[in-house]
C-alpha cells in the first residue's frame, strides 16, 4: 500500500540509523575510553566483579607500601643489633682480660672502659628504640592485606618484652664489672679449694646464713640466702651454686678470691654480714663480730655515723655531689623515723644519680655506694640526729673502690656477655624472621596484585581489534542507513505520478 500519512520506510530507517549510530558511539566510546565497561548499563554483573578486583588491587599495592615500611623498619633494628654485637665483642675483651691471673694492670682503668660501653649498648639500644618500653620493643603489626578475613591480613613480629630489649639493663649487663674480686671477711682463714673438701656437715642447725642490705631491682631490700647443710657435707661448687641460686636475682655472686677463701662480688650497693654456723667445716672462720661484716669494696663508697631517728619538727639535708651535678636531700621525721625510711628517702632522689644508700652490715647506720667518685655534705638541725647528726656543715668524700687482684667481678662478667650474646642472638633471629616474613607476604601481595589485575582487565578492558572492526561496521550501517532513509523519504512523491 501506498501512504502519504504513513511512511512506513522511513521509520524503519530512522530507527536503524538511531540503532547504528548508538553502536556507533558506544565504539568510539570503548576505543577511546579503553574499557569494555563505561558504565552500569554496559555489564552490571561483570563491573561489580571488576570493582572488586580494583579494590583488592588498591588495598594490595598499599599493602606492599605497608610490608617494605616494615623490612625498612626492622633493617635499621637489625643493623643496630650488630653494632651492639660488636660492643658486646670489646666487653668480652675487657673481662677476659681483667679476668686472668697474669694481669698487672688497674682493673679500674679495665672497669671505665667497661661501664662506658655498657652506657653505649643502653644509647644505641634507646636510638633503634629498642630499649626497654622503647616504640619498637613492642608487637609490629603490619597489615599487607589480600585474606577473606583480617586475621590473614597481617604479619606481626613480636619483639615485646623484657626479652626482646637490648639496653645493658635487659641484657643482664647493667650490675657487672671487671674491676676489684669482691669482697671477702676480715680475718677469714678458711681455705675452700683444698681437693675433695666437703663443708656444712650435719643437719638443717648447721646451715650457715648471710644477711644482705642490697640496692636491687629499683629498691633497697634486705635479703638472707643459706648455704644448707648436708649429712655427708656439701661440695664447694655444691655450696657456691646454693647461694647464688638465691643471690643472682640481686646481681650478687659468691666465689672464692685468689686464695681460695669465700667472697662476695656484684656491682650493686651491698653489705653483708655472716650469721655463721656450728659445723666444725663451716664457709668461714671468724668468731668475733667485727670479722664478720663486709661492704662491697668494687665502689665507691661513704660511711655514715651512727645513725639515729630525726625528731618531730627536726631535719637533716644531705648535699650530694658527683661529676654530672648536685642532688639535695631533705630528710625530715615523716621520711626518717626508721632507718629503712631513711634509706628509702634516700635513694628515691639519688638513684637516678647512680647513688645508692644501703644499711651498713651491722644495722645501725647507712653505706652510701656509687661506681663513680662522689662526695656527701650534711647538716642536721638537731646533734645526733640523721646519718651524721653534725649541726654543721660538714663533708666527706668517698672512698676509691679497691684494687684488689682478685677477679671475681670479670669471671661474673664473662658469664653475663655470654648470655646476654645469647639473648641477642635470639633477638636477631625474631627481627630476621621477621624481615623473611614481611618479604614473602610483600611477593604474595605483588603475586595477587598481578592475577587481579589480569581478572579485571579481563572483564573491564575492550578487545581493541573487535571494536576497530565495530567501528568499520557501525559506520557503514549508518552511511546505508541515512541513504536508505533517503530512498524512503523520496517515496511520497511518487503518489504525485498517479494524480497526474
Amino acid at each position: 500500500m501506498i501512504s502519504i500519512r504513513t511512511n512506513v520506510d522511513s521509520i524503519h530507517a530512522q530507527q536503524n540509523l538511531s540503532t547504528n549510530s548508538m553502536f556507533q558511539s558506544k565504539t568510539i566510546q570503548q576505543l577511546t575510553s579503553g574499557y569494555r565497561i563505561n558504565n552500569s548499563g554496559d555489564d552490571a554483573a561483570g563491573l561489580a566483579i571488576a570493582n572488586s578486583y580494583r579494590s583488592s588491587i588498591t588495598e594490595l599495592t598499599q599493602g606492599v607500601a605497608n610490608g617494605n615500611d616494615g623490612v625498612s623498619q626492622l633493617q635499621i633494628i637489625d643493623g643496630g643489633l650488630n653494632n651492639i654485637s660488636t660492643i658486646l665483642d670489646r666487653m668480652k675483651t675487657l673481662a677476659t682480660q681483667s679476668a686472668s691471673g697474669s694481669f698487672t694492670g688497674d682493673r679500674n682503668t679495665l672497669n671505665q672502659e667497661y661501664q662506658q660501653l655498657g652506657a653505649e649498648i643502653t644509647r644505641q639500644a634507646s636510638n633503634v628504640n629498642l630499649n626497654a618500653g622503647g616504640t619498637n620493643n613492642n608487637i609490629m603489626n603490619v597489615y599487607i592485606g589480600g585474606a577473606s578475613n583480617s586475621n590473614n591480613a597481617g604479619i606481626s613480629v613480636d619483639l615485646s618484652g623484657v626479652t626482646s630489649a637490648v639496653d645493658a639493663a635487659s641484657l643482664g649487663l647493667a650490675s657487672t664489672q671487671v674491676n676489684g674480686g669482691g669482697v671477702g671477711f676480715n680475718n677469714n682463714t678458711q681455705v675452700l679449694t683444698t681437693p675433695n673438701a666437703t663443708f656444712l656437715t650435719g643437719t638443717s642447725a648447721n646451715n650457715q646464713t648471710f644477711t644482705f642490705n642490697v640496692y636491687a631491682n629499683g629498691s633497697a631490700q634486705t635479703v638472707t640466702a643459706t648455704a644448707h647443710a648436708s649429712a655427708n657435707g656439701v661440695s664447694l661448687s655444691g655450696v657456691l651454686a646454693d647461694l647464688n641460686g638465691q643471690l643472682s636475682q640481686y646481681g650478687i655472686t659468691a666465689g672464692v678470691d685468689t686464695n681460695g677463701k669465700l667472697q662476695f662480688s656484684g656491682a650493686n650497693a651491698f653489705t653483708v654480714k655472716d650469721n655463721g654456723s656450728s659445723a666444725t667445716n663451716k664457709l668461714t672462720s671468724e668468731t668475733a663480730a667485727a670479722d664478720v661484716l663486709a661492704q662491697n669494696t668494687a665502689d665507691y663508697s661513704i660511711a655514715g655515723g651512727t645513725w639515729a631517728a630525726l625528731g618531730a619538727g627536726h631535719t637533716e639535708n644531705l648535699t650530694f655531689q658527683t661529676s654530672g651535678g648536685s642532688v639535695v636531700v631533705n630528710l625530715t621525721h615523716a621520711n626518717g623515723d626508721t632507718l629503712a625510711h631513711t634509706i628509702s628517702a634516700i635513694n628515691a632522689q639519688t638513684a637516678a644519680s647512680g647513688i645508692y644508700a644501703v644499711a651498713s652490715a651491722d644495722g645501725t647506720t647507712v653505706s652510701f655506694q656509687s661506681a663513680n667518685s662522689f662526695s656527701v655534705s650534711a647538716i642536721a638541725s638537731n646533734a645526733g640526729e640523721g646519718v651524721y647528726g653534725q649541726t654543721s656543715a660538714t663533708s666527706y668524700t668517698s672512698t676509691a673502690p679497691s684494687a684488689a687482684t682478685g677477679a671475681a667481678n670479670a669471671q661474673t662478667a664473662i658469664s653475663s656477655i655470654d648470655n646476654a650474646v645469647h639473648a641477642l642472638g635470639l633477638i636477631q633471629g625474631r627481627v630476621g624472621a621477621g624481615e623473611n616474613k614481611l618479604q614473602y607476604a610483600i611477593s604474595l601481595a605483588q603475586s595477587q596484585i598481578s592475577s587481579f589485575s589480569t581478572a579485571e582487565s579481563q572483564i573491564r578492558d575492550a578487545d581493541v581489534a573487535a571494536e576497530a572492526a565495530n567501528l568499520t561496521k557501525s559506520q557503514v550501517l549508518q552511511q546505508t542507513s541515512i541513504a536508505a532513509m533517503a530512498q524512503a523519504n523520496a517515496e511520497p512523491q511518487s503518489v504525485l505520478k498517479l494524480l497526474q
